[in-house]
């Protein structure tokens, strides 16, 4: 597989590495995504990854059940760096170098978030994962990816969810929902399409960043994205 780009960012949901179980880490499905990430890195392509922290906790539904946001956020934050471990270790038994970089810091676990210590490690042709988010409460992984993303100077954001794209509504709940194959940055935020939030929307149109919403669930489909095929929706200008 030749890639079509020269170095991207993956941000995975915690429920993906959950898999069928619905919460905690699926080490069957772990596996599988670590693999698929590995053959990716093999094409030559410089990939930096995100990892939810969803299955664990959610920062925002803990806070709607009356725990304080910022404790909410900060758990939310460790719960991502957990499965950024987890994630590590099963890079790295699929034979991949990789890192783990944190903006909490926590150095007996992982090396502190710096920006160009990230793009050397890429350089060299380890997978960089990225923890903790922006290291601030109030802020969601996605916005945290998307600001990680223009830090390394990537050509695209990849955003791996469990459906095939951007719709109007949920389609898991609405049949009749319309997907979209390309939805200006602009249309995503009038229209309050929910598959990241505004945050991360407005930063990735602020500094013209490319985001492709994808299902990472279809084996084959991040090799796919990332030799350049319009599978999934573009989000762009």
């Amino acid at each position: 597989m030749k890639p079509a780009y020269r170095r991207v960012l993956l941000k995975i949901s915690g429920q993906r590495l959950a898999g069928e179980d619905g919460w905690g880490i699926n080490t069957a499905v772990i596996g599988r995504t670590a693999q698929e990430i590995v053959d990716v890195a093999q094409s030559g392509v410089q990939l930096a990854v995100v990892c939810g922290g969803g299955n664990i906790i959610r920062g925002i539904a803990a806070a709607a059940e009356g725990m304080s946001r910022t404790n909410a956020d900060y758990m939310g934050m460790l719960a991502g760096l957990i499965n950024s471990l987890a994630l590590q270790d099963a890079l790295e038994r699929a034979g991949a170098a990789s890192r783990v970089l944190s903006a909490l810091e926590i150095p007996s676990v992982a090396e502190p978030q710096i920006r160009r210590r990230a793009i050397r490690h890429l350089e060299k042709g380890r997978i960089v994962i990225f923890a903790g988010g922006t290291g601030n409460p109030f802020f969601t992984t996605d916005t945290g990816a998307a600001l990680r993303a223009m830090e390394i100077e990537a050509d695209l954001l990849l955003k791996g969810t469990r459906v095939d794209g951007v719709y109007d509504a949920d389609p898991e709940r609405v049949k009749e929902a319309k997907k979209y194959d390309e939805v200006s940055y602009k249309e995503f935020l009038t229209k309050n399409l929910k598959v990241m939030d505004a945050t991360a929307i407005s930063l990735c149109r602020d500094n013209a960043l490319g985001i492709r919403v994808f299902d990472i669930t279809e084996q084959g489909n991040l090799q796919r994205v990332i030799a350049g095929e319009a599978i999934g929706t573009r989000v762009g200008p």
